[in-house]
């Protein structure tokens, strides 16, 4: 039997481990659980004695881990089966998203300086430059980075003294995505589209765009990541997959992903501040809509754990990762999950958007004045928001989706 020792927050909770066909399971310690102040790793895996099979802990354990073709050319990098999560997590884990890590037993984590290697803007270039075939620099020596998602993306640390990259179990500060090929000017889409949902009110990452080089990137600030003293504290989150226990690579509603209705069902359950998250996921779906991101699937929504007295306030972690695919005419039409009875956006009609208010369970009033009111912020943002071609062609598809769904409202 294989073991790997769980953290959440530099304390032990837990152990996953691998039987001899490949099985891993997940088992809180009980020490944690017979602990008054303790709390679940995950939305999906209440405390309890008994361990988490596979089939049940691989939501949110496979759900810290990248995907599709970046996860398969980690796994030939570093020698091991494309599916198996708990060999790459065993590589990956040191710093994970969220406040858990992930080590051997041997590399049991002690409290310690945080350690960073400075890197010049000429070998951060270099890092980009190999980014493609070595993603999160997987096989790195005391580089141990997991980053969730199918983007190249690599964890940094940044201050006023450059960037750097965390070492063993260290905490970054910073994601950075370098433009995607096939996707021209997909880093101020999505500069673009964050900084309007932050201007009409919605909670967002913090984001801009960098240069290194020939790289074009988008620079995230972690928001699960916040100073304490001279050093980071690890702030706890989930994404809405993980917290329904649903593995990555059924993220879409249309293959057995989290529906609206679930999605909202979710923040109403788990939220410290209901009332508030409800509406921020409501306005993120109008936004979303306006936009046109279909990529707004579940692991695009996340819960983000904050420490508050002795126990920890849940709340819907701001919102990222909102593009506009809709300016990318080859990319599906079709959103990530159904508004009313429809994928695309195209068809819907009144009758669609008021089921999706009776499903989430605002009522009709209250869903239409929420509606409008956000319309309204929208309209007043516009006329000064574009600065690029790609800015404009993102203001156009929202000048149009504005257009048609204020007429349904008001006619």
């Amino acid at each position: 039997m294989k073991t790997l020792i769980v953290y959440f927050h530099s304390q032990r909770i837990g152990t996953l481990t691998q039987d001899s066909i490949g099985k891993y399971a997940f088992q809180y310690d009980s020490e944690w659980t017979s602990d008054p102040s303790a709390h679940p790793l995950s939305q999906s895996l209440p405390l309890r004695e008994e361990a988490y099979e596979e089939k049940e802990c691989a939501g949110y354990f496979g759900g810290l881990l990248p995907e599709d073709f970046n996860r398969d050319l980690i796994a030939r990098n570093i020698g091991i089966t494309a599916g198996n999560d708990y060999a790459m997590l065993k590589v990956l884990g040191g710093e994970c998203a969220g406040a858990v890590t992930i080590l051997d037993p041997e590399q049991e984590i002690t409290i310690r300086e945080h350690s960073y290697h400075p890197v010049s803007q000429e070998e951060l270039e270099t890092i980009l430059d190999t980014l493609p075939h070595k993603p999160l620099l997987a096989g790195e020596a005391e580089v141990r980075l997991s980053l969730a998602g199918a983007q190249n993306k690599l964890a940094v640390y940044h201050d006023k003294n450059g960037f750097a990259l965390p070492l063993h179990e260290s905490p970054s500060t910073h994601i950075l995505k370098p433009q995607v090929k096939g996707f021209p000017g997909l880093v101020e889409n999505e500069v673009y589209c964050m900084q309007l949902a932050r201007k009409a009110g919605l909670p967002v990452a913090t984001v801009e765009a960098v240069q290194t080089g020939p790289h074009r990137c988008l620079m995230i600030e972690r928001y699960d990541r916040v100073g304490e003293g001279s050093g980071l504290r690890r702030l706890h989150q989930e994404d809405f997959c993980q917290a329904m226990g649903i593995v990555s690579r059924y993220k879409y509603q249309n293959e057995g992903g989290p529906t609206l209705e679930q999605c909202f069902q979710l923040a109403r359950k788990s939220s410290s501040r209901p009332a508030k998250d409800l509406i921020t996921l409501f306005e993120a779906v109008l936004f979303n809509y306006l936009i046109g991101n279909n990529d707004a699937h579940g692991k695009n929504f996340s819960l983000i754990y904050r420490p508050s007295d002795d126990q920890l306030r849940i709340e819907l972690a701001p919102l990222y990762d909102l593009v506009s695919t809709a300016a990318y005419p080859d990319l599906s039409p079709r959103m990530a999950m159904k508004i009313g009875s429809k994928y695309n956006p195209a068809d819907l009609r009144l009758r669609h958007w008021e089921a999706f208010w009776k499903t989430v369970g605002f009522s009709p009033k209250q869903a239409l004045g929420q509606t409008q009111n956000f319309l309204e912020r929208i309209d007043q943002l516009l006329p000064d928001s574009a600065t690029c071609e790609m800015d404009e062609k993102i203001q156009a598809t929202i000048q149009k989706r504005h257009l048609i769904l204020t007429r349904m409202l008001t006619t």
